[in-house]
């Protein structure tokens, strides 16, 4: 009889409630497998993608590769762009182009055409003071086109020949050098004095105008007599450079391969 309550009425089963039914768990995982095989597939065509722009961007650096190989066997000089730092627009680099013992005279010329572009900078502040003090605006007119045009034309006209005759010791650009720095060396003992030939001459701060205003005008005549010491300045280290750079010249044996080319010259157009 004691057989028949052998078992524990009270006794329960260990079961987790947490615990999934199989069915559920089967399911589920299931469910993340399909998961995973979505996600599989995303990233294939990801990594397709990502293959296929370097693929382009390597077909495009051949190209231009391509192309600077065959501007170098055409002799064509490709520059980049690296002064001023701030705001790159045009090539300047002295240091590692420009032969040692001609780097200091280079740097003396590059110091000239930043004073003249000092010089007519100025020459716009001095010159918009005395338009507002009552003078005409046509003068503050032509001090613009002064700035505008005498700054890339010095650079384009003398110094970039300047630059690519020290550089590759080429006497042709010497000679646009010197027809060029002529000029601006005219100009500038021309604005240092600003004779009364357009517009009483005050649209340059030059000495002339600089005695005509100082008696009336004070800041302005002063303003002006600033711009006249920078021109006579620029004037100076404009001389001392041509001076230099003729001396170079005449000593590397310059000017008899220029008049040798120029004879050439002379000859074909004759023929």
């Amino acid at each position: 009889m004691a057989r028949r309550y052998d078992a524990d009425p009270f006794h329960e089963e260990d079961v987790n409630p947490f615990a999934q039914d199989p069915g559920v768990r089967g399911k589920a995982a299931g469910s993340n497998y399909g998961g995973g095989k979505l996600s599989s597939t995303d990233l294939k065509t990801k990594e397709r993608e990502l293959q296929a722009k370097e693929a382009e961007l390597n077909q495009r650096e051949k190209e231009l590769k391509r192309k600077e190989e065959a501007a170098a066997q055409a002799g064509v000089i490709i520059n980049e762009k690296n002064w001023p730092p701030f705001f790159p627009i045009i090539h300047h680099d002295i240091a590692n182009e420009i032969p040692i013992h001609l780097q200091r005279l280079q740097y003396l010329a590059f110091a000239s055409l930043l004073g003249l572009t000092l010089c007519l900078f100025w020459n716009i502040i001095a010159v918009t003071t005395a338009w507002i003090k009552g003078q005409d605006v046509k003068i503050w007119f032509l001090a613009i086109i002064y700035f505008i045009s005498g700054v890339p034309g010095a650079y384009v006209l003398w110094y970039r020949p300047l630059y690519r005759a020290m550089r590759t010791e080429s006497a042709l650009n010497f000679g646009w050098f010197f027809l060029f720095y002529l000029l601006h060396i005219a100009f500038v003992i021309y604005a240092a004095v600003a004779p009364p030939i357009f517009f009483k001459g005050k649209s340059l701060t030059g000495i002339l105008p600089a005695v005509d205003l100082i008696g009336d005008k004070v800041l302005v005549g002063i303003f002006y007599f600033v711009g006249f010491g920078l021109f006579c300045l620029e004037a100076l280290i404009s001389v001392w450079v041509i001076q230099q750079v003729y001396m170079y010249f005449r000593g590397s044996g310059k000017a008899a391969e220029m008049q040798r080319e120029a004879a050439q010259v002379a000859m074909r157009a004759a023929i």
